[in-house]
C-alpha cells in the first residue's frame, strides 16, 4: 500500500475508495471485501473517472471470487461470469471498465487448471497490475504532455481527470500537474461540468491543494473567456477514444472543441491508451450512457426544475477528430492523421502482447 492516498486503492485483504459524491465538503473513505458495493459505487459515481472505473473493476473481480471455496471448477466459471456480468453492467462509455473485465477474464481461464488458492492469487496480482500500469502510463502522460505547454499558459479544462479519476496522478490534470512541477507558470480554468459539477466539486480541490492558480467558471462561460484572449489551450480526458481519433468524454467536452477550432485555439485530449478502442472505427460506435432525470432537477440535493418536467440526460458526448489537435498518450503524442497513426499504436501494442 503507499502512503500517498489514492481514490482507489488495495489494502490489506479490502478496497479501499473516496466516495467522491461527498467532495469537497466530506473526505469519506470506504473500506470493503464485498462485490457488489464496488459495483454500486461506479453505477453511482463514488467511483468516477475511466482509468479508476478499470481499476475498481480488477478489484472488484478478485472480491467476487475471493470468498469462493467450492473445488467444483464449472461451479467457479458460473460464479467469475456472473461478477463480470455486473461490472459490464455499471458504465456502458467507459472502455477501460471492459479492457479490465476481458483482462481478468483471461488471466482466470488462461490459470483455470491452478489450485483455487493460486487462481485467487493470480487474479489479484492482476488486478494490481491493472492499477500500477496506471499510475505509470498516468506518469508518462504527463510528461510527453507537458511539452505543449508553454510558460504562462492559460488552460482550460472540464470534468476531473486528476488522481481522483485514475491510479494517481491523473490525465490531463497530469500534464497540468507536470508543467507546474517544471516551474511553469500556468493559470487554470476549470468549467463546472453540469450536471454533477465534477469541475467545481473535484477539480478545482485538486488544483488548490497543489497550489496552482484555479478559477472556476460556468459551463456557458468557455466561449466568451476565448474572444478575451484568456485561453491558450484546452485540455481534456477520454473514456473512450474510437480508431478514427473521435473521443467520447463528458458532455459539453464537444462545445468546448467546437469553439476552441472557432477561435484557434489547440484542443488537446490526454488519455491511456487502454482507452483507445481499437475494436471500433468511429465515435458513431461508442455507446453513450444516459442518466436519471434527478441529476438534471436537482443540484446537491436541491431541486430547481419543476416537477413532471422532462429531461435528457447524456453522460457524454463525442468530439470528432476534426476538432482535435492531438492525443496524448503513455507512448507519445498523437497527431492527425489520426486513423493512420492510431493504427500504427496499435501494432505496437498488439506486438508488446
Amino acid at each position: 500500500m503507499s502512503s500517498r492516498l489514492r481514490s482507489i486503492d488495495w489494502v490489506g485483504d479490502k478496497v479501499r475508495f473516496i466516495d467522491q459524491t461527498k467532495l469537497p465538503n466530506e473526505l469519506d473513505l470506504i473500506e470493503t471485501d464485498d462485490y457488489k458495493i464496488v459495483a454500486d459505487a461506479i453505477k453511482k459515481l463514488k467511483i468516477r473517472g475511466a482509468p479508476a472505473i478499470g481499476i475498481a473493476a480488477g478489484f472488484g473481480i478478485y472480491l467476487g471470487v475471493k470468498n469462493f471455496e467450492d473445488d467444483d471448477k464449472e461451479n467457479l466459471k458460473v460464479a467469475f461470469q456472473n461478477v463480470c456480468d455486473v461490472f459490464a453492467k455499471t458504465r456502458p462509455t467507459a472502455v477501460n471498465l471492459f479492457w479490465a473485465i476481458e483482462r481478468m477474464k483471461k488471466v482466470f481461464y488462461e490459470n483455470l487448471h491452478l489450485e483455487l488458492v493460486e487462481l485467487k492469487k493470480k487474479l489479484l496480482a492482476e488486478a494490481l497490475a491493472i492499477q500500477n500500469e496506471d499510475i505509470q502510463m498516468c506518469r508518462q502522460i504527463g510528461l510527453h504532455g507537458s511539452k505543449l505547454i508553454p510558460d504562462e499558459a492559460n488552460i482550460l479544462t472540464h470534468c476531473n481527470t486528476g488522481w481522483l479519476a485514475t491510479g494517481d496522478y491523473g490525465t490531463a490534470l497530469g500534464i497540468i500537474y507536470t508543467a507546474f512541477e517544471q516551474g511553469k507558470k500556468i493559470k487554470v480554468y476549470v468549467d463546472e461540468t453540469r450536471p454533477l459539477l465534477q469541475g467545481a466539486r473535484l477539480t478545482t480541490w485538486e488544483l488548490m491543494q497543489r497550489g496552482i492558480e484555479t478559477i472556476l467558471i460556468t459551463d456557458n462561460m468557455a466561449a466568451y473567456l476565448m474572444k478575451l484572449g484568456k485561453v491558450d489551450c484546452v485540455i481534456v480526458g477520454a473514456d473512450r477514444v474510437a480508431l478514427n481519433g473521435d473521443t467520447a468524454n463528458k458532455i459539453g467536452t464537444y462545445n468546448l472543441a467546437i469553439i476552441a477550432r472557432y477561435h484557434n485555439i489547440p484542443f488537446y485530449v490526454a488519455c491511456p491508451t487502454s482507452s483507445i478502442d481499437f475494436n471500433i472505427k468511429t465515435g458513431d460506435e461508442i455507446p453513450i450512457e444516459e442518466r436519471g432525470s434527478e441529476e438534471i432537477v436537482e443540484i446537491m440535493g436541491q431541486r430547481i426544475a419543476p416537477a413532471g418536467v422532462k429531461t435528457f440526460s447524456p453522460a457524454f458526448d463525442v468530439t470528432p477528430n476534426s476538432l482535435i489537435t492531438a492525443i496524448v498518450t503513455e507512448v507519445g503524442i498523437i497527431y492527425p492523421p489520426f486513423e493512420e497513426n492510431l493504427q500504427k499504436i496499435k501494432r505496437k501494442i498488439y506486438a508488446r502482447d
